[in-house]
């Protein structure tokens, strides 16, 4: 790669440099508590992942075990909720959407069977009031719109909408749904035109291995650290990716702002216990204001992005064929190691 094709990106946060080139100045941190911490759990917990820590927009950490690489795409679980979460603030910044816009505007049939109150922000903070399903349950539909209409018209009503918070995949799909009625477009391909290809996420997608399942926003998503650190940086820098816009500033601050109070939200992951929740995403880190600090959306299946504003750093986790659920203490440790390597304090 030549200097001058270099300098031209001078100031952008991308992580391709990372892997296309050996140019790249890291930025400096102290990575051996994170080196320690992934190589005990390599032993105890997995064989296969890739890590990618970027802070103040530069390379500062990568690390790779197994048949994993920072390309290798994986399916990432309930960190897809994130993605979903960001891709709805596009149509709300570009006036085709409200948060507040009640779901029956899109979706008549939510209206036939009395679930009419339910809103976009509803769907995305687990507040539709509609029983949650069993995680990991497989569809049964072909299409996210026959699932979509299967929820509105046979699944119970526990509360009234906006009540109770019940952590759930279903307000996902729900909102997933809504953007196909609005663009008659496929969420996967609305995904990679708004939100994959602006932010560099060339392996990222939605679209199902076996096409005779429905498309799935909320679990469904298969991506690389690499991309998904592009994700990350991206939010990281108010919306811009290599000096483009994807998200308005104002669309990544509603998109981080606190919607739930984690004493308000029951069916709540074991891991991310005592959090309170924005759009898709865990706060779990406050100063003494009781402002946000980091936010992560994990899975059960061993993905961990976080995003720290205050430290100014992003970093993902993917693995591959974890050995049991990650408790909280696989989140909080990691974490842990990060801030240890980053000098000053974040108050």
């Amino acid at each position: 790669m030549s200097k001058a094709l270099i300098a031209g990106f001078t100031g952008s946060i991308t992580i391709l440099f990372f892997v296309a080139t050996s140019q790249i100045v890291f930025a400096q941190v102290d990575t051996a508590a994170i080196s320690q911490y992934l190589n005990r759990q390599k032993d105890k917990s997995f064989k296969n992942y890739a890590f990618v820590l970027v802070k103040d927009g530069k390379p500062a950490y990568k690390k790779e075990a197994g048949d994993f690489t920072l390309k290798t795409p994986q399916a990432i679980g309930a960190s897809s909720q994130w993605l979903t979460a960001a891709l709805v603030m596009t149509f709300v910044q570009e006036g085709k959407l409200s948060l507040d816009d009640k779901v029956s505007q899109y979706i008549p049939i939510f209206e036939k069977y009395y679930k009419g109150h339910i809103t976009i922000r509803h769907c995305l903070t687990h507040y539709t009031g509609i029983q949650a399903e069993k995680l990991f349950q497989k569809s049964k539909f072909k299409t996210l719109e026959e699932e979509v209409n299967d929820i509105a018209s046979k699944k119970e009503i526990l509360t009234n909408a906006g009540e109770e918070s019940q952590y759930s995949n279903l307000g996902f799909l729900i909102a997933g749904r809504v953007l196909e009625v609005i663009s008659r477009r496929t969420f996967d391909r609305l995904f990679i035109d708004k939100i994959g290809r602006l932010s560099g996420m060339k392996n990222t997608t939605f679209a199902n291995e076996d096409y005779n399942v429905a498309i799935n926003p909320s679990t469904g998503a298969r991506s690389s650290a690499l991309d998904y650190a592009n994700f990350l940086s991206m939010l990281l820098n108010k919306g811009i990716f290599n000096s483009k816009p994807v998200l308005s500033e104002s669309s990544v601050q509603t998109l981080l702002s606190l919607q739930v109070e984690s004493s308000k939200i029951k069916n709540i992951p074991s891991s991310m216990q005592g959090y309170d929740y924005a759009l898709g995403a865990w706060m779990i880190d406050a100063n003494e204001k009781g402002d946000a600090k980091a936010y992560t959306s994990p899975s059960y299946i061993g993905t961990m992005p976080v995003l720290d504003l205050c430290r100014k750093y992003s970093y993902i986790l993917l693995t591959k064929d974890l050995s049991s659920p990650p408790a909280k203490e696989f989140y909080t440790r990691l974490k842990e190691a990060v801030d240890s390597g980053i000098a000053g304090n974040c108050n």
